[in-house]
């Protein structure tokens, strides 16, 4: 399969038990204050998309983080349509061509868990499911959109790998050439489905005659970087969670402010410490370090659509022949199920998957952190 060996590094990572329970913690906490019913009502209004309640969650999320140099676990972001689970599969079985058997069924199960919440049919099955990007055969996930299509279709569920322009609305349901959608795969990276050619999707959305995982509502509960603002507040989680449990996930939770919040001279004399992100962002664009900010640069930043984040830097990992690379860890979830845990090897300011014998790497847990 194409793509299949760039983003895959051949190195080990050491990741301590305590750790990686941070990790859990943060994704166990994070998910009780989801699931909150009060939780909504704390935060900003959301974008209308996102205040659709679908009754269920959201396949595959990701949460990435560093490690700081007191061995805490730092949550970098959250995401909801997180990839790269193929790629960490092969970095254990090289040769593999599909998921191993007990992975590939808890994959299963998380999908006919989410079409049967929005069903409320504890036996409903979909009949076609739609893998939707932009373009797919052109993006450098799409061998992993393959695995998962195949893995769908060996219990005998019908999978189209699709661009939403494929999607063609009959009255209030979804269909590709003529076959109604059960369930969305959404690998999409437009959100809150905000851009033309997701309108149908949205649409369909709006009236909840598709299932849609990932969707708006969890991105904005959880994935969008806002919400790293929100919980940056000491007092945000009074009454969401208990006082143990909010003083736990806050110590895992980079200080995060709005640029506009922040006077000019105070930026400037502080960004060495700062990281710069679009709150629109993904896969690391338009990411700045503050340490390698200039002047022009900062002035041009959007001051309400910028966040202004506590710098947390990367593990750096030493491999036996010699190389160096910054290190972040991500774990793939279900709710509070944790699929795998990976890490990603990188040289350069961001996390990327462009380094040479870089990418997804195997992890080996320790009694301490290397």
């Amino acid at each position: 399969m194409k793509n299949q060996q760039q983003g895959i590094s051949r190195h080990t990572v050491n990741l301590s038990y305590r750790c990686l329970k941070q990790m859990i913690n943060v994704v166990h906490d994070l998910q009780s204050l989801c699931e909150n019913p009060a939780y909504p009502a704390k935060l900003p209004k959301l974008p209308g998309n996102a205040q659709v309640n679908p009754k269920y969650f959201s396949v595959l999320m990701g949460y990435d983080f560093h490690i700081d140099d007191t061995q805490q676990a730092k949550l970098i972001e959250v995401n909801t349509n997180a990839g790269g689970l193929w790629f960490v599969t092969r970095c254990y079985q090289p040769d593999a061509i599909q998921y191993p058997s007990k992975l590939a069924d808890k994959l299963l199960t998380t999908f006919l868990q989410e079409y049967r919440l929005f069903r409320q049919d504890p036996n409903a099955q979909p009949h076609l499911i739609a893998i939707i990007d932009h373009l797919p055969e052109q993006q450098f996930l799409y061998p992993e959109m393959r695995v998962f299509a195949q893995l769908f279709q060996q219990v005998g569920i019908k999978t189209v790998i699709i661009d939403p322009g494929q999607v063609e609305m009959q009255g209030t349901k979804l269909y590709y050439q003529d076959q109604a959608i059960d369930l969305i795969y959404n690998r999409h990276c437009d959100f809150y489905l905000n851009t033309t050619e997701m309108q149908h999707i949205a649409n369909a959305w709006q009236q909840q005659s598709v299932c849609l995982t990932p969707n708006p509502r969890i991105y904005g509960l959880l994935a969008d970087k806002q919400r790293m603002v929100d919980w940056s507040h000491p007092e945000f989680f009074n009454g969401l969670l208990a006082p143990a449990i909010a003083s736990r996930l806050q110590q895992a939770i980079p200080h995060t402010q709005l640029l506009s919040s922040l006077s000019k001279d105070t930026l400037w004399s502080g960004r060495k410490d700062k990281v710069f992100k679009p709150t629109t962002s993904y896969a690391s664009q338009g990411v700045y370090v503050g340490d390698k900010l200039t002047k022009n640069k900062l002035s041009s930043l959007m001051p309400e659509t910028t966040l202004v984040q506590q710098h947390i830097k990367p593990t750096i990992t030493f491999t036996p022949d010699g190389e160096k690379f910054k290190t972040d860890f991500r774990l793939f979830v279900y709710r509070k199920t944790i699929l795998a845990i990976s890490a990603r090897l990188y040289q350069g300011q961001v996390t990327n998957l462009r380094t040479a014998n870089g990418g997804f790497s195997k992890i080996k847990l320790t009694s301490t952190q290397a």
